[in-house]
């Protein structure tokens, strides 16, 4: 891939939302409200929209919650394994397995172990009807590598259209060099069937020492993923250290480049790397200098918003705002910042099968919220 990457303080287009002094957010293409669906959560980190309208939310301290007709229910879901909760490590990503509707499975990732050995693992397990409990808990996957301190889990999960799905993992934070070592998975994404085995056709199935597990590597901290609808292709994005944050477009057995090339600092200010760029190392396709700490990402194809098709939307915590990309089949060709003026750290951002944009608030009290259009 040698698509050019694009810094936050080089701008194709660049549009502020104005602050909704009337409740409503005028935008050059589409005005909208806020609508909080539930508060009350407690580190909110991600969320599974269940046929019929309700849903399921992550809590990274370890309680899965569930959303029945826009409210909140008291009691947290049961049946969920020992889970460590350290820093940035708890209960993470969800998905739905494609045939829910038939099997039930709800596919989770979770830290484990304790805070001086651990790892990100995924599981899945069979949600009840009624929703209030787990059975049939199974871990598919754990990381080959424990790692001491609470950071750098990764943790975001995606189906493919071959039924296979992708894991997001990060380097563990002091083990960046770990990024560009097959035999262990961090720092990478891994592939695996719906069962956790190994897909035959994974990139390094045959290489000698790798992981047959890893779909790309170089990675610092992956925390979104989503399927380009125009192209079909995987993009994520990645937490760079001070500066340096990256979306990428995923292709199998690529190096992405972290810790030999990037684009950030150390948080003293320090050098990480003397390259931007070598050969064999993947480009990003976005980068952002300073940091605005991504996390969650979607693709917009919803009914909602006509005029935000194919449009792509990041979350940002440290920045506290959603940002707006506009695509053009496998390029980013513009920007604008949302809800930069609430000052909420932004953990999640999915489109909802309504059509409507979903978020999560990252705080102690945090919050589901959801976009509705405003017609003119």
């Amino acid at each position: 891939m040698h698509s050019l990457a694009v810094s936050l303080t080089v701008l194709l287009s660049a549009m502020q939302a104005a602050g909704p002094a009337s409740g409503i957010y005028e935008t050059q293409q589409a005005d909208f409200t806020v609508e909080t669906v539930a508060s009350g959560l407690e580190f909110p980190w991600s969320m599974a929209f269940l046929p019929g309208g309700d849903m399921l939310v992550s809590e990274r301290d370890g309680r899965l919650r569930y959303v029945e007709d826009g409210v909140l229910r008291d009691a947290p879901v049961t049946g969920l394994p020992r889970i460590l909760v350290a820093n940035q490590g708890g209960l993470l990503g969800l998905a739905l397995h494609p045939d829910f509707q038939d099997n039930r499975l709800v596919y989770f990732a979770f830290s484990e172990g304790r805070n001086s050995a651990n790892h990100t693992a995924l599981a899945r397990a069979r949600l009840s009807e009624d929703g209030r409990a787990l059975s049939d808990v199974e871990t598919l996957f754990r990381v080959n590598f424990d790692k001491e301190g609470g950071y750098h889990f990764g943790g975001r999960i995606l189906f493919l259209e071959d039924g296979t799905l992708l894991l997001t993992l990060g380097e563990g934070a002091r083990y960046r060099d770990e990024a560009q070592n097959l035999e262990n998975h961090l720092g990478t994404i891994v592939r695996l069937n719906d069962d956790g085995t190994v897909p035959f056709d994974n990139p390094f199935v045959s290489a000698r020492g790798a992981r047959p597990e890893i779909w790309t590597y170089g990675h610092r901290n992956v925390q979104g993923i989503a399927i380009n609808p125009a192209t079909g292709e995987v993009w994520s994005h990645e937490h760079g250290a001070r500066g340096g944050d990256e979306v990428n477009r995923i292709e199998p057995g690529r190096n992405y480049g972290w810790p030999r090339v990037t684009y950030g600092v150390n948080y003293d200010g320090t050098q990480i790397s003397e390259a931007t760029h070598a050969d064999g190392l993947e480009q990003p396709l976005w980068y952002w200098v300073p940091s605005i700490a991504p996390s969650g990402m979607s693709f917009y194809a919803g009914g909602e918003f006509p005029e935000w098709q194919g449009d792509l939307f990041v979350g940002a915590l440290a920045g506290s705002m959603v940002v707006r990309f506009e695509i053009d089949g496998d390029r980013i060709i513009g920007q604008e910042t949302l809800l930069d003026d609430r000052g909420e750290r932004i953990r999640d951002v999915q489109t909802g099968p309504d059509g409507h944009l979903y978020l999560l608030t990252d705080a102690p009290d945090g919050a589901l919220l959801r976009l509705d259009r405003v017609v003119p």
